[in-house]
């Protein structure tokens, strides 16, 4: 059995940078579309919120030019007690969503893995 040592990429912060502005288009044109699918799309919309939210924050720090610094960036978020943000139906659900996301963007920062699709769907 072999295994592959696949190398990690060199860190981008430019392509995170463009990856963060086209989470943040994406997740609006979600919020839109959950909005109009009424209360049984408030999970939905709160995920895209969650989203959005988070990427905001993130896309206008320095430290998205060094992974070790995006990383502290977003232990920090997601060492925060609570979210407040606009538009969001149930604080709990929104709340784990965007501690979901925190997670998942940690993963995709260790791994530098996933900044380059930029499509709207992922």
């Amino acid at each position: 059995m072999t295994t592959t040592n696949k190398a990690v990429p060199a860190w981008n912060g430019a392509i995170v940078r463009k990856w963060l502005e086209a989470r943040i288009a994406a997740s609006q044109s979600a919020q839109v579309a959950a909005q109009r699918g009424g209360y049984r799309e408030q999970d939905d919309c709160d995920k895209a919120t969650a989203e959005e939210m988070v990427c905001t924050i993130l896309r206008g720090k320095n430290a998205t030019d060094e992974p070790t610094a995006f990383t502290a960036e977003l232990r920090a978020l997601l060492d925060r007690d609570d979210y407040i943000w606009r538009g969001v139906y149930d604080d709990t659900r929104f709340d784990r969503h965007v501690r979901t996301y925190l997670r998942k963007l940690i993963k995709m920062t260790k791994t530098n893995e996933g900044f380059e699709k930029t499509g709207r769907f992922q």
